[in-house]
């Protein structure tokens, strides 16, 4: 079977996997920092979309917000080489009265950490772009995939 560069693995605890394309890295073979947000990001997506259930719509539509990033860090423990495989988990961590953290481990298959990075959305109303406290709605869907609640 031929996967793509990045697919989820595992939905619980929910795990995409990626691999290091040779355009990912600089001359000397390693991936640009640059290339981690991607790489974030693009797990992310998967992650939202698991969420939402698969309803077509994003996390924010569904729920009647948009959800701009606030804030994004990183905590880099390893590199990464073409090829390299990197299993990116997918949590959500403290959910705040108008914003929220989606965690992201990415390990090397065999468990070697490579990063730790977290993103935090802020709810806001699309049509004003105001802040606005996270729906309940969506709170409830964002509880059930906080690490505690996710099966190892």
């Amino acid at each position: 079977m031929t996967h793509s560069y990045e697919y989820v693995l595992n939905e619980s605890p929910f795990v995409v996997r990626r691999t290091v394309r040779w355009g990912d890295c600089d001359p000397a073979g390693v991936v640009y920092t640059g290339r981690f947000p991607e790489y974030l990001l693009g797990a992310l997506t998967l992650f939202k979309d698991h969420i939402a259930g698969g309803s077509g719509e994003s996390l924010g539509q569904q729920y009647g917000v948009g959800l701009p990033c606030r804030g994004m860090t990183f905590d880099f423990s390893g590199t990464l080489w073409p090829n390299d495989v990197v299993d990116l988990e997918c949590y959500v961590g403290e959910i705040r009265t108008r914003s929220f953290d989606f965690h992201c481990e990415g390990r090397r298959p065999g468990g070697e950490p490579v990063f730790n990075a977290r993103l935090s959305p802020i709810c806001i109303h699309a049509h004003v772009r105001e802040s606005t406290a996270i729906p309940a709605p969506l709170r409830a869907a964002l509880a059930r995939h906080t690490r505690a609640d996710t099966t190892r």
